[in-house]
Order: C-alpha cells, then structure tokens, then sequence
C-alpha cells in the first residue's frame, strides 16, 4: 500500500452512541501500527477550532473497549457552521501537518466533514456512530445493537408491570427519523403494535386492534412508539387511547437516553473495531469523503453526500411479521 497521509486526527461529534470509545481505540491502534501520528480532537468541531487537540498512543486507548459515552467528548458547534470557523479549525490542523481526519457521527458531523474536504482539500473519513441506524450504505451503525438491547431489557421489565396489573403501557424509543430501534426492540420483546416514521401510522386500525383484544379479555399489551412518529410520541398516541378506550389502564414510559448509555455489545464491540480499522486503512489507500459500512458482511465505502442524502426502506414484511405475531 502507497502511504498517502503520515498524520492523522480522530474527533466524535454529534449524539454519543455505545461503541464510540471500541471505534476510538482501533482507529489509534490501527494508525500507530501502521507508522502513522494519531491525534485526539476534543468535545468534536468546537475542540477544533479552540485547538484542543492532543496526540495519541497505545496507552492512552488502554481499557476503554468496554466503555459507554467517548473519552473525546461530543459537542455541537455552531460557529463551525460559518467558513470563518471552519478555516479557523482547519488551521489548528494544518499547523500539525495533520492530513488525514476520522469522523465518528452522523448525518451532521458528516456534514461539517464533507466541508472540510470540499473546502481544503483534508481527506475524510465517516464512520457511522448513530444509534439511530439512519445513515444509508450500512447493515449496522455503531451503537444500534446496544440502544436496542438497552431498549428491550426495560421493556421486559415494563412488561411484568403491566403483566402484574393488567396494564396497556405505549413505550416510547429513540429514533427521530427511523424506527429501527422501536421495530427492532418491539418485535423482539412481544410489542402489540410498533409505530415508526417510515409507516403511516393509522390510529383507527390501533384502537381497533386494541378493542378487539380488549373483547378476548387480553388486557396486557405493549405498544412501542418512535420518538419520530408522525402521529406523535408516546403521550399523543395515550391521549387517544384514554378517550376511545376508557376501560383499559393505560400508562406511559419514556425510555429517553437510557438507550445512548452504557457498556457496548459484543457485536458493537466487533463493528466499532472492524470500522476503525479500514477507516485508517482506507485513508492510507488514497481514499477520502466516504463513509464505511458493512452491508453483508462485507466493508463498503458510500461518498458521505449519499450516506446523508439517501434513507433505507423498512422492508413491508416486517409490519407484516409485527401484525401476525402479535395476533
């Protein structure tokens, strides 16, 4: 392989995901075994422009794989926003020879480093740190695995309640734009009904399906809502049940970011330290303004631009698997 950058920096930006700290380690374990200097960015954009960068070893990545949260920090920046500010940070990178630049977000940090490379010329690399799964040219982002595993070990726990009382409880999950983690979670732990941006969702056929269990005497349901939905979150889709079905004793549960903490699994462990590496490797090989995936198991790069710009389909047959089992 042609070496064509010698210093590299790593920042994280934008909502923190489990699996940030795995990424973190392999990007600065990759680029020192590969003869490159690697440099910390702190609290993301902001840390670039206020010059807070720092340089990197083996050591001082040393148990940390199994950390939530990012040992860099995350933070949103808006005088990156203007291209006084992003001159600004690009020169506390260039003063330090710096040429090559990992971006561990989403579809806002991508932004910002697709600007970077556009602007001057810094290659850039994006790895897909989103618990929301909302980034194309991807099977997996870092963080989705943990946050829907987060997701489902409270809802059983709501589900004992609900069982122990004869409760309708309507559980709200993250996902402003996609409802991987409300469809995911919901199907693995039971849910009645799962409401998602990406489904139109129908409040007629919610208090049908409800009435209808309501007649068999099922008064312990799950209903599992993205924080996206078009018809509202948790409490406006309650509001609507309370009126129309007085009878059931409805509660609601907002899981909020309970789902962005916590120690990574095993498989965001493994994607996180897959990702970093070829995002290192791909940097040396010349390339720049792609994102790395894994798309049947294999490494893709998609340009950043389409990573931000295109949007998965939920494939129909899974609201057909939700409705089917939940009968």
């Amino acid at each position: 392989m042609s070496k064509k950058v010698s210093k590299i920096a790593i920042l994280t930006s934008g909502g923190d995901a489990p699996g940030m700290n795995a990424t973190i380690r392999a990007v600065v374990r990759t680029g020192v075994y590969m003869g490159l200097e690697v440099y910390g960015i702190m609290r993301g954009y902001s840390g670039m422009m206020e010059d807070d960068i720092f340089q990197m070893d083996s050591r001082t990545v040393a148990n940390i794989i199994q950390r939530g949260g990012t040992i860099l920090k995350s933070a949103r920046c808006r005088e990156f926003y203007t291209e006084q500010g992003r001159r600004q940070a690009y020169e506390n990178l260039k003063k330090r020879g710096i040429d090559g630049l990992v971006v561990i977000g989403g579809d806002g940090s991508f932004t910002g480093a697709m600007k970077l490379q556009n602007e001057f010329g810094l290659p850039v690399i994006g790895l897909p740190g989103t618990i929301d799964k909302d980034l194309y040219g991807t099977d997996f982002t870092i963080g989705f695995d943990t946050a829907c595993n987060t997701a489902v070990q409270a809802i059983d726990k709501i589900r004992d309640t609900a069982d122990a009382h004869d409760r309708l409880f309507i559980v709200e999950v993250m996902g402003r734009h996609a409802g991987y983690i409300a469809l995911h979670s919901g199907i693995a732990t039971g849910a009645e009904t799962i409401l998602i941006p990406e489904a139109a969702t129908n409040i007629e056929d919610v208090i049908s399906s409800l009435s209808e269990k309501e007649k068999r005497k099922k008064l312990v349901n799950i209903i599992v809502v993205a924080e996206g939905d078009a018809f509202g979150g948790a409490n406006e889709v309650a509001k609507i049940v309370r009126e129309r079905l007085p009878n059931f004793d409805t509660k609601v549960s907002i899981l909020g970011h309970i789902q962005r903490g916590g120690s990574p699994t095993c498989i965001d462990r493994l994607v996180a330290s897959r990702m970093g590496y070829h995002a290192v490797e791909a940097l040396i090989e010349g390339k720049s303004n792609v994102m790395v995936g894994i798309i049947n198991n294999e490494i893709v790069y998609t340009p950043l631009e389409v990573a931000i710009r295109e949007k998965d389909s939920v494939d129909e047959n899974w609201l057909r698997i939700v409705k089917i089992l939940a009968s």
